[in-house]
């Protein structure tokens, strides 16, 4: 057994600074005196899945990152860590504990994970070693896994067996309920644009410092058409994850930072919304295009009709939205919220549709993050 500082320390020294996850009992030690320290930086996240594209974020930002779960929800983790993290090679370490394993008489939701925790690691290509549970072994831990790192520009997890860090019975501090937001209506029910409009619209105002996260489908696609720059990063797989990916980087920059979302993507993973309240980034632009449909795979309908996206954002913590369905109010939104502080939400109704023979991005995920991690740097 160890002390949470005895860990945190040179993890800390070893390059590992920024921490986001979802508790897990087992781990109360380590998160509880993260969350206390403030030279530590932690990020709460409402999923296992979030808190990998919170930290693909953070990692693009310059920040070495630390993702920490139970097992049972390291499957909310697969989508990101197979369709985000591996195609782009983005690393973090993964400190993932081991309910259900070898000797423990566990809870039934852990008879199955228990065992194939190590093999799912495995068939996800996430090699990984046992968490330190003595002090002479934490050095040779974290060499490993910056070795490892080091090599492959991808993930490496620690799995954490129970009683291997000891519990010092530090409590933490709520997070603080954020002041109200305020919601405006500049939708004028005229004819709906499509995307390609609103996004050449929005590159008209932005200033050149802004970064951009697109999502997954058609939305990253027509960005890189209209216009394929550093500045921009166009997300393949990992639907839901651009919000979080947003919020791993508008914490740590200055400049703004922009996600375009989709209001399928957006329904996915709603919880980010209260995560992103809650840490509340002056600088985060979230606009989510929404055509009520899942259209790059054939037009199925979504249930944002009867979604309110921006009264929702506003009941989560942010603290401006914006509702709009036509260019001139679209344009009145983002000069606002580059005018004011945020979080900002742009909850921007438009036409379905796209552009005649959309082509893909030609750049690789891994160059695309890449230029995208020294723009921010710049």
């Amino acid at each position: 057994m160890i002390e949470a500082d005895s860990f945190l320390k040179p993890a800390v020294e070893a390059g590992f600074d920024f921490y986001t996850g979802v508790p897990c009992s087992f781990l109360t030690p380590i998160i509880n005196r993260v969350i206390s320290d403030t030279g530590l930086d932690y990020v709460g996240a409402a999923s296992e899945g979030e808190a990998v594209a919170i930290a693909a974020g953070a990692w693009l930002a310059g920040r070495g990152t630390v993702v920490m779960c139970q097992n049972s929800g390291l499957g909310n983790a697969v989508n990101p860590l197979t369709s985000l993290n591996y195609p782009f090679q983005i690393p973090t370490l993964l400190i993932v504990t081991w309910r259900g394993g070898p000797g423990i008489d566990d809870e039934p939701q852990h008879q199955l994970m228990g065992p194939i925790t190590p093999a799912l690691l495995d068939v996800i290509k996430v090699p990984h070693r046992m968490f330190p549970s003595f002090d002479n072994e934490i050095p040779g831990a974290l060499a490993e896994a910056n070795k490892t790192i080091a090599e492959t520009s991808l993930p490496f997890a620690m799995i954490m067996e129970k009683g291997a860090v000891k519990d010092d019975g530090i409590d933490v501090a709520e997070v603080a309920v954020p002041n109200p937001g305020s919601k405006q209506d500049l939708c004028s029910g005229s004819s709906r644009p499509g995307r390609v409009p609103a996004m050449e619209r929005l590159l008209s105002i932005l200033p050149d410092e802004a970064a951009i996260v697109a999502t997954t489908g058609f939305t990253g696609r027509e960005l890189f058409t209209v216009a394929d720059r550093p500045q921009h990063l166009y997300q393949v797989g990992s639907m839901g994850c651009a919000a979080g990916m947003g919020l791993g980087i508008s914490v740590n920059v200055d400049r703004p930072v922009v996600v375009l979302d989709g209001d399928g993507a957006a329904l996915m993973k709603l919880g980010t919304l209260g995560t992103i309240g809650a840490y509340a980034p002056k600088n985060l632009i979230h606009i989510v295009f929404d055509n009520g449909a899942y259209e790059s795979t054939g037009g199925q309908p979504t249930v944002s009709p009867s979604v309110d996206f921006a009264g929702a954002a506003i009941a989560c913590g942010y603290l401006r939205a914006y509702a709009c369905d036509d260019l001139a109010g679209f344009e009145t939104a983002v000069s606002a919220a580059l005018e004011l502080p945020g979080p900002h939400l742009i909850h921007m109704r438009v036409s379905r549709g796209t552009i005649d023979g959309l082509g893909r991005p030609k750049i690789t995920p891994v160059d695309v993050a890449r230029r995208f991690k020294a723009f921010l740097a710049s």
